[in-house]
């Protein structure tokens, strides 16, 4: 919980939600989805954000160029699919935030992978409502 709490520190609220909840997706984990859609929802991201964020690259400018090198960045991170995150991505993200920003962001990607890991493996479930 310390790096969680830790890796959110001065992230905008809305875009660290968008960041857990496309991870979450990628990773399958219902668990962690059923949380940050509900959290995002009382953070004020829009219902239709929410709608298509599995989707966000051809959304438009429904997302913004901050969200969107976030989102593009999580997934690199959450894939690693050559094996590390490639320069493009990397350089997207670092013209749209400052230095501590952007060690945020890959904080909050890495920390909400790691959850996301632990609750499949562990086959946390949603709570029933």
């Amino acid at each position: 919980m310390a790096l969680s709490n830790a890796a959110a520190k001065d992230v905008d609220v809305e875009l660290g939600e968008l960041i857990k909840i496309r991870a979450s997706q990628i990773n399958h984990c219902a668990f962690c989805l059923d949380m940050h859609t509900r959290d995002a929802r009382k953070h004020g991201v829009s219902t239709q954000k929410l709608d298509v964020l599995a989707a966000w690259e051809e959304a438009g400018p429904l997302f913004s160029e901050r969200e969107r090198a976030a989102l593009a960045l999580t997934e690199a991170i959450t894939e690693l699919g050559d094996g590390h995150v490639p320069d493009e991505v990397y350089q997207r993200a670092a013209g749209v935030f400052s230095d501590r920003e952007l060690g945020q962001v890959i904080a909050m990607a890495v920390t909400i992978n790691a959850w996301n890991r632990i609750n499949v493996a562990a086959r946390v479930q949603p709570p029933t409502r």
